[in-house]
Order: C-alpha cells, then sequence, then structure tokens
C-alpha cells in the first residue's frame, strides 16, 4: 500500500496525461506504458484525472477505469487522484472510489461560482465533510482555469481548521509571493505545515523551491528534468539546481501555450515512446504539420544541449 500525502510529503508527483486513441477512446495499454515511463524517470509520485488529463471530457466509468489501469500499475508509488465534479455527490463517489483502491489522496479545486472567498470557503467545508476525516485533500489553487483567486490568508484557515487538507497544489500566476506567506505563516506557533508542490508546467520550479515549495506537481514532457533540478535543489545544490532546468527552457516554455499546449505535451510524450497517440479527446487542439516540425525542432536542440 502506498503511503498517503501528508504535510512533509516532497518530490515530483507527475500529472499523467490520459492517452487516447485516434478514434477517442482510451488507451488503457498506453497508459500502462506512460506509468512505466514516468517511474523510470524516477518522479515521487502520480497525480492522475487532472485537467491536464481530460478528466472533464469522461464518464464517470471511464474515470475509474483509469484509476483501476494506474493503480494497478505503480505499486507502491503515491498516486493521488484528481476528483474535482461539479456534482458533491459525484466528487466524494469518485474519492471513495479511488481511496478504497489504494490512492494516497485526492485533488480538489474551487467549484465554479462567482468568486468570493466565503462561497470557496464553504464548499470546502462541504468537501471535507462529504469526504471523511481519513481522506487527505491537494487542494487545488489554479486561478487562471478556474476563474478564482485564493488568498493565501484563506488557504491557511482552511488548512488550519481541515487537519485533512494537507497539501496545496500551487498554479497561481504570479504566485512566488504567495509561497512566500505561507512559509512565514508557519513561523508563528501552532501553525501546522502545508505541503506545497507547484504547476504551471515547471516554468518558475527553480525560484518556487527557493520560496519554499516542497517539489513539482505538473506534467512536463521530460519528467527527468523535474525530478533532477527536485533533487539537486533538496541536496543544497540551488545553482545547480537551476543551471540544469535552464537547459529546458525552450521546450517548456511553448508546451505552456494556453489551449494549445497539451497538445504539444502529447506530441512530444509520443515522439519519446511513452504513449502511441497525441490525440486529445474532442474538443481538444491538434498539432499542424507545420507545428509538429517545430517541435521536432526543440526536442533535437535539446538534445544538443543536454550532450
Amino acid at each position: 500500500m502506498a503511503e498517503r500525502i501528508h504535510r512533509h510529503t516532497r518530490g515530483v508527483y507527475i500529472i499523467a496525461a490520459t492517452p487516447f486513441t485516434d478514434q477517442g477512446a482510451i488507451d488503457h495499454e498506453s497508459l500502462r506504458r506512460l506509468v512505466d515511463f514516468y517511474i523510470g524517470h524516477g518522479v515521487s509520485g502520480l497525480t492522475i484525472l487532472g485537467m491536464m488529463g481530460e478528466a472533464n471530457k469522461m464518464t464517470g466509468d471511464e474515470r475509474r477505469s483509469v484509476i483501476d489501469t494506474v493503480l494497478e500499475r505503480t505499486g507502491d508509488l503515491p498516486v493521488v487522484v484528481g476528483v474535482s465534479d461539479a456534482g458533491l455527490g459525484n466528487l466524494a463517489d469518485l474519492a471513495h472510489y479511488a481511496m478504497d483502491e489504494g490512492a494516497a489522496g485526492v485533488m480538489v479545486a474551487p467549484a465554479a461560482g462567482p468568486a468570493r472567498e466565503d462561497r470557496i470557503e464553504t464548499y470546502f467545508h462541504a468537501v471535507c465533510e462529504a469526504l471523511g476525516r481519513e481522506v487527505p485533500i491537494c487542494f487545488q489553487d489554479f486561478p487562471l482555469a478556474t476563474g478564482l483567486p485564493v488568498s493565501p490568508g484563506l488557504i491557511r484557515r482552511l488548512s488550519q481548521e481541515r487537519a485533512q487538507i494537507v497539501m496545496l497544489k500551487h498554479e497561481d500566476w504570479p504566485g512566488l509571493t504567495k509561497i512566500t506567506q505561507l512559509r512565514r505563516h508557519e513561523e508563528a506557533p501552532n501553525v501546522a505545515r502545508l505541503s506545497i508542490l507547484t504547476g504551471n508546467g515547471g516554468l518558475y520550479l527553480p525560484q518556487e523551491l527557493q520560496r519554499g515549495a516542497d517539489g513539482a506537481m505538473t506534467g512536463f514532457a521530460y519528467p527527468e528534468a523535474l525530478v533532477q533540478t527536485v533533487a539537486l535543489h533538496h541536496a543544497g545544490k540551488v545553482d545547480e539546481a537551476e543551471d540544469l532546468f535552464d537547459r529546458y527552457i525552450p521546450i517548456l516554455r511553448h508546451e505552456q501555450q494556453p489551449g494549445f499546449g497539451l497538445a504539444v505535451r502529447k506530441y512530444v510524450l509520443m515522439k519519446r515512446g511513452a504513449i502511441a497517440s497525441a490525440a486529445t479527446r474532442a474538443p481538444g487542439p491538434k498539432l499542424s504539420p507545420v507545428d509538429a516540425a517545430e517541435v521536432d525542432r526543440l526536442m533535437a536542440r535539446l538534445e544538443v544541449r543536454l550532450s
């Protein structure tokens, strides 16, 4: 049984893509191969059925089938399952299914609605009640996608009042100051530590680590870059970590194009042999031949820099 996420969890929890066939069906054989690819590059854990995993385009049965395939393949490697849903009952059902199957925790984003912190606060209390105190929660803070800014004060208050909210997936942008504020809160007596893993494709990972983040929870198609950067930083080799990371910036930046980057990421994973098809589920982006040639050139230039 994998260790559950907790307030001192650190490392790289890679956000896993969901492979589809060209016809749009879930490709479970590619999913197994993708899990092996991530494990082979030394990730600390996986996060599945997030926004990058296209969970919002799946039925409930399909989400469960993804959970089954991944957990059968990962063994003792921790897996966090994204369970955000428009319905609280659907969210709780999927969360309990995932935990019963051996997940290490669940990830929840604020529900769609007015950008009012009192509403978000009430919602997360309701989520915690529905899940029960034994289910560890990663709070997904992604205002660029949800349209819901969340202050450090509210994150801290929820984490203090609800012991099961043990982790923050931080992908506010710009958000370095938020990390600093959250870590400063912990200097006060009786303030519980919060694990902070960062997203945004890893664009700001070296700086986020220097501000106090514990690692990354994102889906860059070169997971070894994230793993090695975090490992060097934790070993006290801060400059070496940043120097290594800098080699990957051109292709990482290209992968972060809003509304298009998922197609780039899946194409790179396909070219690296991790999945059979770069297809996204409709409606989703698709690379043109010119786009693909552009990515090929970025990949080739990266290989030269790494050599």
